[in-house]
């Protein structure tokens, strides 16, 4: 754990008291703030009670002595409303930010001083491929023996690292709910892999949800920023932030089109990543045999961490090994077994239906297991991508509802087990059971993971 820098005797309410709440306010109260804990949960008060944090209610909070309120990730900020605490800090002017600003804002304190060689930030953003491209970023660089550590919104809490030591890199995943609040946001690199509705309801619409995104590169001005410009929100963000058309403080990357015009430029293109400056081929690496890295979301990834580890110095050779040896992430385009012949793939996270558009764009002969939650009324945009579907296995507490939206052959099945002893029971040899939801999992389970998770027992009772 490290402490938070340049709080000493301020006061600070958190709000939230999950796994970041609890991590800033150990870091805080280490370096010498003054903590108040609240949370609508119970069980939640009890847990920062017995870890020594004073904690109250909501309308005990005498506001005129607090300085910050700092909420967690889950707690509406603004949209569709504000959380009554929040509304009581507004009206009363307290300022508001989160554990990721007072991260930020404690780097740039005078303990920094003491390294001969800066560590440096990497933060992700975007609607899809965060994880992947945030680990695999931190594969790349551990690769090239260069210390290396991973937070944010995947793995630790900012403040659950191991202190920092000279020229390490320090990844950090980020999401809308973390940009849209931080006071501070100061990466060296920043990376917008993608944009796709999603968290509508959370940021007022998609100007909103837009608006948060790109507050990680007009809040701290980093010193590159790398934009996937496959969607018009990303081009526009591209052109907002150059000078001009070879700026090459912005790398864009695409994996839909050749990019060979423009200043600093990563693309795949027909299975290949290539490397473009001022108009001349750098370097390129074929993707096609790196078997965590398949598909046109995971090539978007692979352009993304190209060209953020390419920002740190690091050489397509030392990248392109790395790739090699990259092994993916659990739930994320997953390969869990082959049993005679058939396929099981664990996309558990893809929860959107762009995520899964993606997916199941990526294998051949489908036997689709989805449903779930939905995050969208509408899901028949995900129609265009069953080309490759032989037969929808459907789970959820409205798969029937689902069901009715999907324009392939389909089978109502409920639960998990009875989707994956389905969908094997109808599976030939050269067929994929793909585990792609598109919606979320909170009906029947905690999490995507456990979702997945679920998934692969089930594959393993087959065998």
């Amino acid at each position: 754990m490290i402490s938070a820098q340049n709080v000493k005797n301020n006061n600070y309410v958190i709000l939230g008291l999950g796994r970041s709440g609890l991590s800033v306010a150990a870091a805080l109260q280490a370096g010498g703030a003054k903590v108040l804990c609240l949370d609508d949960n119970p069980k939640y008060l009890k847990k920062a009670e017995e870890l020594g944090f004073n904690c109250s209610l909501p309308d005990k909070v005498n506001w005129n002595e607090i300085d910050v309120l700092l909420v967690s990730p889950g707690i509406p900020h603004h949209y569709p409303e504000p959380h009554h605490v929040v509304l009581s800090a507004i009206e009363n002017g307290v300022a508001i930010d989160n554990d990721i600003g007072v991260f930020f804002k404690s780097i740039g304190s005078m303990e920094w001083a003491k390294f001969n060689v800066m560590p440096k930030i990497i933060a992700v953003t975007g609607s899809n491929g965060k994880s992947t491209t945030s680990a695999l970023i931190h594969h790349i660089v551990t690769c090239a023996n260069r210390p290396s550590q991973l937070a944010g919104n995947i793995g630790k809490g900012v403040f659950d690292i191991e202190p920092l030591s000279d020229g390490e890199v320090l990844i950090l995943e980020l999401s809308s709910y973390q940009t849209e609040v931080a006071n501070s946001l100061t990466p060296d690199v920043a990376v917008f892999t993608n944009f796709t509705p999603d968290h509508l309801e959370r940021h007022g619409g998609l100007g909103g949800y837009y608006a948060a995104k790109k507050r990680l590169f007009v809040s701290g001005c980093p010193d590159r920023s790398i934009i996937g410009v496959d969607e018009f929100e990303g081009q526009l963000l591209a052109q907002e932030l150059s000078d001009h058309i070879h700026d090459d403080r912005i790398i864009r990357i695409s994996s839909s089109r050749k990019l060979t015009d423009m200043g600093w430029t990563v693309f795949a293109s027909k299975g290949f990543l290539a490397e473009y400056r001022k108009g001349k081929q750098i370097a390129s690496i074929d993707l096609r045999k790196c078997t965590a890295l398949q598909g046109t979301h995971n090539h978007q990834n692979a352009c993304a961490a190209y060209a953020a580890v390419r920002a740190m110095g690091i050489g397509p050779r030392e990248i392109e090994k790395a790739f090699f040896s990259f092994t993916g992430l659990p739930h994320r385009s997953q390969l869990v077994r082959e049993i005679g012949g058939v396929v099981f793939i664990n996309d558990s996270k893809a929860t959107n239906i762009d995520s899964a558009i993606k997916a199941l764009l990526t294998y051949p002969n489908i036997r689709w297991i989805c449903g779930g939650q939905q995050k969208e009324g509408d899901i028949s945009r995900i129609n265009k991508a069953l080309v490759n579907v032989q037969k929808a296995y459907v789970i959820g507490a409205d798969s029937a509802g689902y069901s009715n939206q999907i324009s392939c052959d389909y089978e109502i099945c409920n639960t998990m087990d009875m989707a994956v002893k389905s969908a094997f029971r109808d599976a030939k040899k050269g067929d994929t059971i793909l585990l792609a939801p598109a919606a979320a999992s909170f009906d029947q389970f905690s999490s995507f993971e456990e979702r997945g998770e679920t998934f692969e027992s089930e594959v393993i009772k087959l065998m």
